[in-house]
């Protein structure tokens, strides 16, 4: 699992992302992360980083 960043333009992905979130009402919102969240973990593909992210994910701060 990467923990240091690793975007190339992680302020660019950010205002996409908020921009994505623009106009939809709390169900779309959360509908569209789960969407995205699906999505990358298709990418991500490895079972094992998957579970290490969402063990990490988990123990963050509200």
């Amino acid at each position: 699992m990467k923990t240091n960043l690793n975007l190339q333009d992680a302020d660019g992905f950010y205002e996409q992302l908020l921009d994505a979130h623009q106009g939809l009402n709390d169900d779309q919102s959360a509908l569209l992360n789960v969407r995205l969240i699906l999505l990358l973990a298709n990418q991500v593909g490895d079972a094992g980083v998957l579970k290490e992210c969402v063990e990490a994910a988990k123990k963050l701060p509200a």
